[in-house]
Order: structure tokens, then C-alpha cells, then sequence
């Protein structure tokens, strides 16, 4: 995976009169991602007078601020400068998390609701998972399986419903998995689904509307507004932008072992703290995903 030369020109949104937009790649990649990240990073350690909330997001950024302390041209000079600082971000590196997160695939609850939705899907004939694996090119659902949980994810954002994360797969583009989501939304997607849509795979905090594909269910809880668990004792929010995931398939007996801890209070996610050089990443994916993985270990 080679590194584009140039940075293309941010494109700025504004939202009434407190709310800026910032387009900085039509399309989602590790570059685009990594840039809106550091230029937000600077921003917040920069604690400019009349700036109120920082929003990285997949290949944009948002800010809202003061208008009446901060002049929007003032706002518009301060961002550019960064963005200048910040450069194409290749050479940069950020302190983020290795995270375990074990995945039940092919689980019974996102199975019987899937079924329950097939009028709304591209192939009602097959599951979403065996649909998934026949457009990627796999020749069997396992193979799929393999794919989607032998490489890291990357969490390019976190937000939309509360602690869902977007996780970007870490891998070059043309071996990328890549799944519509469903022709019409569901009205129901069991909690914890691990699902699919365009270029991410995402896992659903709470149980309600949606429109991924649904491969699969994982124990670990991801939001915990009561911050029982050992995970949620500074935040209610388990996923960071910037975190690294690893999905670990489980079978139906360790999942069960795995809801029985979090049921008693103790399940914790594994998680290792690794700093995260975009430059070392596109010279070499393979063998750098390799020992990110490794500090699981």
C-alpha cells in the first residue's frame, strides 16, 4: 500500500452560527482518517477561547464554537494553520489501544432476525453472511469468517448511536471487504450485532433500527450508561477513534462463559496500549499488522 502524494484542498461547511465543517477527502481512507485526527488533536491541546466541541468523523471534522468570542474568520485562519502543520499526517504517529473483542459468528439472534427482514434484503434466498462471502469472492462462509477476522479494524469514529464504533478494515483497498447495506433499513437489530455496510463493519450498542448486514454477535458490552464494569469506570463509552480492533471468533460455549462474567460484574475487554505510525503501516500492512497483533500476546 503506497502513500498519495499531496493533500487535497479541505472544503468548509458552515451550520448556522455555530457550527464549522470541514471535508478534507471525498472518500474514507487511513490518510484522510489519520489527518482529521491529528488536525482535531491540535485543536484540542490548543484550548482556543470559544471553541465548545471537537468531532473528528471518517474523512471530515466538525467544530462548534462561540461566535461572539471566537470570529468565524479568526476559527477559519486557526484551522487552516493546523491543517498546514499537520501536513499528509504520514509522518505522524498516535498513542492508541489494541482491543480483543471475541465475535459468536453465525449466532442465533441475529440469525432469526435477519430471517425475519429478508423482503428488505438483496438476496432473500441466503443469509447475510453467505451473501457477504459470495460478492467478496470467498468460496465459503468460513473462508469470509478468516478475512473478516484475521486483519485489525481501525475505529475511524465513534458516534451516530451512542458508543457505536466505525471500524475501517486495515488492510490495501483491493483486498477490502465491501457489502450494501440492506435495500430497506430493519426495525430491529439485537444489541452487540457485529455488522457490515459499504466499507465498514460497525457493532451495535443498543438494540433498534438498522441497515448493516449482520454477521454476528459479540458478548462484550460497548456501552454501559450504569458504569458497572471494570471498562466503563471512567466512561460510559467503550471505543476510542483511533482504537485498533481484532475480532476473535468464539463458539457458542465460550460466549456463554463470556455473558455469565459480564453478568457477574467481571468480564474485562483485553486491551494493550500501542502507538500507532501511519507511515510504517502503508510501507508494509501486512507485517505491520502482524505486530500490532502481536502485543495481544
Amino acid at each position: 500500500m503506497t502513500a498519495t502524494t499531496g493533500v487535497a484542498p479541505a472544503r468548509y461547511s458552515w451550520g448556522g452560527d455555530e457550527f464549522v465543517f470541514v471535508e478534507l477527502a471525498e472518500e474514507m481512507s487511513l490518510q484522510a482518517n489519520f489527518r482529521a485526527m491529528a488536525i482535531t488533536e491540535k485543536l484540542s491541546g490548543a484550548r482556543p477561547d470559544g471553541v465548545l466541541e471537537i468531532c473528528p468523523a471518517n474523512a471530515s471534522y466538525q467544530v462548534r464554537f462561540d461566535p461572539d468570542v471566537l470570529e468565524p474568520a479568526d476559527l477559519l485562519a486557526l484551522l487552516q494553520d493546523l491543517e498546514r502543520q499537520v501536513g499528509d499526517a504520514h509522518e505522524l504517529a498516535l498513542s492508541t489501544r489494541v482491543l480483543e473483542i471475541p465475535v459468536l459468528y453465525r449466532d442465533p439472534w441475529t440469525t432469526e432476525t435477519l430471517m425475519r427482514f429478508r423482503d428488505r434484503h438483496q438476496d432473500p434466498s441466503s443469509t447475510d453472511i453467505e451473501y457477504a462471502a459470495r460478492i467478496n469472492g470467498f468460496s465459503s462462509v468460513d473462508d469470509f469468517i478468516a478475512a473478516h477476522s484475521g486483519s485489525p479494524w481501525f475505529t475511524s469514529m465513534v458516534g451516530f448511536v451512542a458508543g457505536l464504533p466505525f471500524l475501517f478494515q486495515m488492510v490495501p483497498r483491493e483486498r477490502q471487504i465491501i457489502v450494501p447495506k440492506y435495500l430497506r433499513p430493519r426495525t430491529d437489530t439485537p444489541k452487540q450485532t457485529v455488522g457490515y455496510g459499504g466499507c465498514f463493519s460497525c457493532i451495535y450498542s443498543v438494540r433498534g433500527a438498522g441497515g448493516y448486514q449482520m454477521f454476528g454477535i459479540t458478548p462484550a458490552p460497548i456501552y454501559d450508561p450504569s458504569q458497572t464494569l471494570p471498562d466503563f469506570t471512567d466512561f460510559m463509552v467503550l471505543f476510542r477513534p483511533a482504537d485498533i480492533v481484532r475480532f476473535t471468533p468464539i463458539d457458542r460455549e465460550r460466549y456463554d462463559e463470556l455473558i455469565a462474567d459480564v453478568g457477574a460484574g467481571t468480564f474485562h475487554v483485553t486491551a494493550r496500549p500501542v502507538d500507532f505510525h501511519l507511515q510504517s503501516f502503508l510501507d508494509d500492512p501486512d507485517g505491520y499488522n502482524a505486530r500490532l497483533l502481536e502485543v495481544l500476546k
